[in-house]
């Protein structure tokens, strides 16, 4: 897999993420998720932000369940998506002035067309705290993202979260 970060980007816990992934049974229903786009369009007003997006993280490439700003069902090579740095950590990723970190020198979303320049995502961690995706917001200048914002889209994805295990334990019953 093509990694264009400068660092690691596949957890200790790949298997078991992997897993619990696929016992939820999203991949074949995210246009069923229309909690997931009224969440974004929250995120997207509420920051003030063109793109907001509910993605999750596949073993070869990050897929939009929902968004304002980019349309569900989009993959991204997951060594491409700043999603894949999300979920190696429990904290909020932010990137306030993309372009001036080093990790992302290689990243075509960041030094390419699309321009990205501001990337806030907090991880979607399962009841077994296992990070699947991430609730991420974007935009194409840089900005300032506070404490209490961290605080906001961590609450945002944690209703992300009880929608997919709701969702996903009544798909398995």
């Amino acid at each position: 897999m093509e990694n264009t970060f400068d660092r690691p980007i596949i957890p200790a816990n790949e298997a078991e993420r992997l897993a619990e992934l696929r016992s939820l049974n999203l991949a074949p229903a995210y246009e069923e998720f229309g909690t997931f786009k009224h969440i974004a369009a929250i995120a997207s007003r509420m920051f003030a932000v063109p793109i907001a997006i509910v993605n999750i993280v596949e073993e070869y490439q990050v897929v939009t369940l929902a968004g304002v700003g980019i349309e569900a069902g989009t993959e991204v090579p997951r060594g491409m998506s700043l999603c894949s740095l999300s979920i190696l950590s429990n904290n909020v990723t932010i990137f306030q002035n993309a372009p001036n970190e080093p990790c992302l020198l290689a990243n075509p979303l960041v030094h390419g067309e699309f321009g990205l320049q501001f990337y806030a995502a907090a991880p979607l961690k399962t009841r077994k705290g296992v990070r699947i995706g991430a609730l991420c917001i974007v935009d194409k200048k840089p900005r300032e993202f506070s404490e209490m914002d961290q605080r906001i889209l961590e609450n945002l994805a944690a209703i992300v979260v009880d929608e997919i295990e709701k969702t996903g334990h009544e798909t398995n019953r």
